[in-house]
């Protein structure tokens, strides 16, 4: 069972957004990178196309590392770890390291 999933809230641990919190968009192939919404923005120089058809410089998320964002716990409102859980029936869900569930974006 993965550790995030898209719409969770998370909270960046280090790098420049440190502090910063943001829902997960997208977890890409591998699972060693995220993208969060609004967060590790870089500047992308875009040509012109059907689409843009100005062209010019963009605003756009870049992934980071998976291992440098934590999970929202829905209680304490928290940065927190992870555990799997397994039912009596064995079904598995994701807790925090407290016990308390996820908090969605």
């Amino acid at each position: 069972m993965q550790r995030l999933k898209v719409g969770d809230l998370v909270q960046v641990t280090s790098g420049k957004d440190k502090g910063k919190r943001g829902k997960v968009q997208r977890i890409l192939k591998g699972g060693d990178r995220i993208l969060v919404e609004g967060l590790n923005m870089v500047t992308r120089h875009q040509r012109p196309n059907q689409l843009n058809t100005e062209g010019g410089r963009i605003q756009k998320e870049a992934p980071l590392p998976i291992s440098n964002v934590m999970p929202i716990d829905a209680e304490t409102d928290k940065p927190t770890r992870v555990k799997v859980k397994v039912d009596d029936d064995g079904n598995k869900s994701r807790v925090s390291a407290k016990g308390n569930p996820l908090k969605q974006g």
